[in-house]
């Protein structure tokens, strides 16, 4: 029984395959068969059949349209309008063939021409009239009209679409498979608004040629019914005008539903979820609404002449629901979350939350914050000529070629309790730097100090603390011929956001960042990731090792060689520090590459070589690592003696590197690292061959500088 069990279910499958495969053939089929009907016979039974597929099909469509969430979950409507239509026209030729040719056109048709109908032949074409009338002149039109101003107004807007898309990418907000993803359905909604447009015609042509379509079946059947087969006027008339009516009805009524399903369609552009759902939810969610129509049926139900029984029966149920909505109670019996007290704090003014507002929301934690005050809005609005957001993508760009991962979005925030001019910048909600930027100013920066002086408001540049000035437009261009460096305002923040990221990008190397760079690397370096990870290091390991990395500012792009060395250097050791610095040498060509001069050289501060020796003869052995065993004293003199040697270096322009020897070098840039955070701390074993050493300063406890 297994067996057969097992073989049935491998055939039904591969029945599916099938049909799944050849589906697009059975719609082809399908397309030529639809023609072919109106050329060839139909037996009654077989029309019957199709008819009833017909307002089946009709049926379904409309059922689509009532719940479908957006118009874009039935993008093929326009394509199927034309097939059904195309349809129902050849259904209507088969049954004209056979109403003149033999007076019998199926059950179906006779039915509705007699009980629908009331057997009253002036009844029947008053219906069939009505019906017509009804979505010729009312649904079809007004659908037609809407599909015409939603293709207008959807083609207008897609420029603004596709910006938004552009800047919610370069902020970060979304990502580029996204971003594609939402520009494709732009177009899609484009295309299918466009399409409806010209598909609202087949149903109004559908509607005409229904009209045309029963007067020749009157025409035609009284000739026939009179001149061939000998009947009287009267008895023509009878028979004819049933059969006409009855085939009138039958096909207008599955074109009355698929118009009102494209009048849905095209009418729901801004609808979130089912037609029905919607309507419950936005008719019958204010209590007051539902009191007062309830009260006024009522009112009605004493007026003399009305069914009273009806209106109080109709107050009674408006008053029910009215009282269900008041006690936060749906009519279904469920409990409204927002009167229950599940939903706080941030919730809309008007009481209500959207469904998206969950209270897991708030435990979330944004990597990365830029609050601004309301005067820097501007710098963020596209609309306004703000192109922050696309310096801060392009600084993203930028940070994840120099670091080697990908920077988190920058989630961009207005804080009323800023001043208008400041902003903040947060890393996981902890402010960590902060500025002041003067709305319609631009920021001149001397970068000589033998520029001429000209008049501005003095100020520091906030990124790396350099004095400044803060000029007027129409001082820019006179300003950049004193040999100032002019910079506007969102360029001054991107700048400060920049070195901030770099500054902080080991906190914002999480540990889900190193697995997705580790599974980024697999397909093409199996082998090392295999090796290193889990056998020899945890990924915790790593990546603490990677923040090391990125707290000096050295890229991890070369993931592949960084995991090559740890894999080497675990075997004898694992401690965080010694792998760290074994990764700075296998790196030293990256690390010396982006701090030499164009002419191969690189101007260093050398350490003196007693207080070189005094560093390593106080190392000492912690918990597994190596610190400096210094007294306070000794700490202090060495860091003010780091002070000063670094201003020096800054103030002849250049970058203040240290060159010392392997065992003291990550000693000493932890000590320094708190009063000169841009001192780089290089050991001997990371300087590549044939780099020249240009010494341009000595650090040493005398403070005044060697001979």
């Amino acid at each position: 029984m297994a067996l057969a069990d097992s073989l049935n279910s491998l055939k039904q499958s591969k029945m599916m395959k099938t049909f799944r495969e050849q589906r697009e053939l059975l719609v082809v089929a399908g397309l030529i068969a639809v023609i072919v009907l109106m050329v060839i016979p139909l037996p009654t039974i077989l029309l019957d059949m199709l008819l009833a597929v017909n307002i089946t099909i009709s049926l379904m469509i409309l059922l689509i349209s009532m719940y479908n969430k957006t118009a874009l979950d039935f993008s093929v409507f326009p394509s199927l309008l034309l097939s059904v239509t195309l349809f129902r026209l050849s259904l209507n030729v088969a049954s004209t063939r056979l109403i003149l040719s033999q007076g019998d056109a199926g059950e179906i048709i006779k039915v509705f021409g007699t009980f629908v109908s009331g057997n009253n032949p002036v009844v029947g074409a008053v219906i069939f009239i009505v019906i017509t009338l009804i979505q010729f002149m009312v649904i079809t039109k007004g659908a037609g009209r809407i599909a015409e101003v939603a293709a207008r107004f959807t083609l207008d807007a897609m420029p603004g679409k596709q910006m938004a898309i552009d800047a919610d990418l370069n902020a970060g907000m979304i990502t580029e498979p996204q971003a594609r993803e939402r520009r494709e359905n732009v177009s899609r909604e484009a295309d299918f608004y466009g399409a409806m447009d010209g598909a609202s015609k087949f149903v109004k042509g559908d509607a005409t040629a229904g009209i045309i379509i029963t007067f020749i079946n009157v025409l035609g059947g009284f000739i026939v019914g009179m001149a061939q087969q000998g009947l009287s006027f009267t008895e023509s008339l009878a028979l004819y005008s049933q059969l006409t009516i009855g085939d009138g009805l039958v096909s207008q009524l599955p074109s009355l539903m698929i118009s009102v399903g494209s009048g849905l369609l095209v009418s729901r552009a801004g609808s979130k979820d089912t037609m029905g759902e919607e309507i419950t939810s936005q008719m019958f969610n204010n209590y007051r609404v539902l009191y007062v129509s309830s009260i006024v049926m009522a009112i009605f139900s004493f007026i003399p002449g009305l069914p009273r029984v009806v209106f109080l029966v109709l107050a009674a149920i408006l008053g029910v629901i009215g009282y269900f909505v008041q006690s936060g109670i749906s009519p279904t019996g469920s409990t409204d979350l927002k009167s229950a007290g599940a939903v706080s704090g941030g919730a809309s003014g008007n009481g209500h939350a959207e469904e998206e507002d969950r209270i897991e929301d708030y435990l979330l934690v944004d990597p990365l914050e830029l609050e601004i005050g309301y005067g820097l809005i501007p710098l963020v609005d596209a609309s306004q000529g703000g192109d922050l957001l696309d310096r801060i993508g392009q600084i993203r760009r930028q940070l994840a070629t120099q670091l080697g991962f990908i920077i988190p979005p920058v989630r961009i925030r207005d804080n009323m309790a800023l001043e208008p001019n400041q902003y903040g910048v947060k890393i996981r909600t902890v402010k960590v730097a902060a500025g002041e930027l003067m709305s319609g100013s631009y920021l001149a920066m001397d970068p000589t100090g033998t520029a001429e002086t000209i008049r501005g408001i003095p100020t520091v540049e906030p990124a790396f603390g350099l004095p400044a000035l803060w000029i007027t437009e129409s001082q820019k261009d006179h300003a950049e011929l004193c040999g100032y460096t002019v910079v506007e305002l969102p360029a001054v923040l991107a700048t400060h956001l920049t070195e901030i990221i770099k500054g902080n990008a080991a906190d914002l190397l999480t540990r889900q960042d190193v697995q997705e760079l580790i599974e980024n690397i697999k397909s093409t370096h199996k082998a090392v990731v295999d090796e290193v990870i889990p056998s020899a290091l945890s990924l915790g390991e790593v990546h603490r090792v990677l923040q090391n990395l990125l707290t000096e500012q050295v890229s991890i792009r070369d993931l592949p060689l960084i995991l090559e060395i740890l894999g080497i250097v675990a075997r004898q050791n694992r401690n965080s520090d010694v792998m760290t610095e074994y990764a700075r040498n296998g790196l030293k060509a990256q690390i010396c590459e982006g701090l030499k001069g164009p002419d191969n050289s690189l101007k260093v501060i050398t350490l003196d070589p007693n207080l070189e020796a005094m560093l390593e003869g106080s190392l000492a052995e912690y918990d597994g690592g190596i610190k400096l065993n210094l007294s306070p004293t000794d700490a202090g003199r060495i860091m003010e003696a780091v002070r000063i040697t670094v201003d020096e270096a800054r103030q002849m322009g250049e970058m203040p590197i240290s060159v010392v020897s392997p065992v003291i070098r990550l000693q000493l840039k932890r000590l320094v690292e708190g009063s000169c955070p841009e001192l780089v701390v290089l050991s001997y074993n990371e300087i590549v061959n044939g780099l020249e050493l240009q010494s341009i300063g000595m650090i040493t406890l005398d403070t005044e500088s060697p001979e």
